[in-house]
């Protein structure tokens, strides 16, 4: 996974991320990784995530199955 160029890359975060910018966002549209990057520097880097791992955790996440942090 390396030369991914997110350049035009639509950066969405979740309707619910209104906790003073303690957020992630996500760059769907890529065939099979994830781009995350943090919300309070979007000139930083990005993470890239295989796609179905990526939906694996956020399924995790929804289902309860890690503790609260």
């Amino acid at each position: 996974m390396t030369n991914i160029d997110l350049t035009g890359a639509r950066w969405v975060k979740s309707g619910h991320s209104n906790n003073g910018g303690n957020c992630i966002e996500v760059a769907p549209g890529f065939a099979d990784i994830m781009p995350v990057r943090d919300s309070k520097d979007p000139d930083g880097p990005a993470l890239l995530f295989a796609a179905d791992a990526f939906a694996a955790f956020v399924a995790g996440v929804k289902s309860g199955e890690f503790d609260a942090v």
